[in-house]
């Protein structure tokens, strides 16, 4: 389980690199996406962009390349991709037990930059769909990471004081956010850099 302020009366959790070990099944789909349409997409980029919305990523993408894709169709080329591989999907360990030993306990939610039929399947993917009865994806018309309204809604949702909230991220934009909305965060990178040494 990993450590919290003594004080939190919420937690709230990314989905992608933070639940569940998705990054390099998302980055194979962006890698595959953009290579059909000219693009060859470093790693880099994309791990930049960590929870901002596919459509965000794309307009990201045309400003960069110089490239003008439409955003909500090449994001739904993309996704498409993702699926094809979800059932490769697997928890991450430490943050799937943290969310398990608190369920009952805290109320919680999943903050995702993802849209909500992806997110749901990945939570699904992973068994923990049932211990959040809140998400807050990129399919709620509330401005995406690195603004705080993301996770400002889900307190609200959850009926707690955003200053009482903690997050467990791993992008930068979501960092940002969870600061600029007053909430303590975990940095789940640092956690699985740990793991792995």
């Amino acid at each position: 389980m990993l450590p919290f302020p003594s004080d939190t009366e919420a937690l709230l959790f990314d989905c992608d690199g933070t639940l569940a070990d998705t990054m390099t099944l998302h980055y194979a789909a962006w890698r595959e996406t953009m290579a059909a349409h000219g693009v060859d997409l470093p790693r880099e980029f994309i791990d930049k962009h960590a929870g901002v919305p596919t459509d965000l990523i794309v307009e990201d993408i045309n400003n960069c390349w110089g490239v003008t894709l439409d955003p909500p169709a090449i994001s739904e080329e993309k996704e498409d991709r993702f699926r094809l591989h979800i059932e490769l999907v697997e928890p991450i360990e430490e943050v799937v037990a943290t969310a398990q030993s608190y369920f009952g306990k805290l109320p919680m939610a999943v903050v995702s930059g993802g849209p909500v039929d992806v997110v749901t399947a990945t939570l699904e993917q992973i068994s923990v769909l049932d211990l959040f009865p809140v998400l807050v994806t990129a399919s709620d018309p509330v401005p995406p990471k690195p603004s705080p309204e993301v996770f400002l809604e889900a307190a609200r949702r959850l009926g707690v004081d955003p200053t009482k909230c903690h997050v467990f991220e791993d992008g930068d934009p979501g960092i940002v956010a969870a600061k600029a909305a007053g909430m303590t965060y975990t940095d789940v990178r640092l956690v699985v850099a740990a793991r792995d040494q």
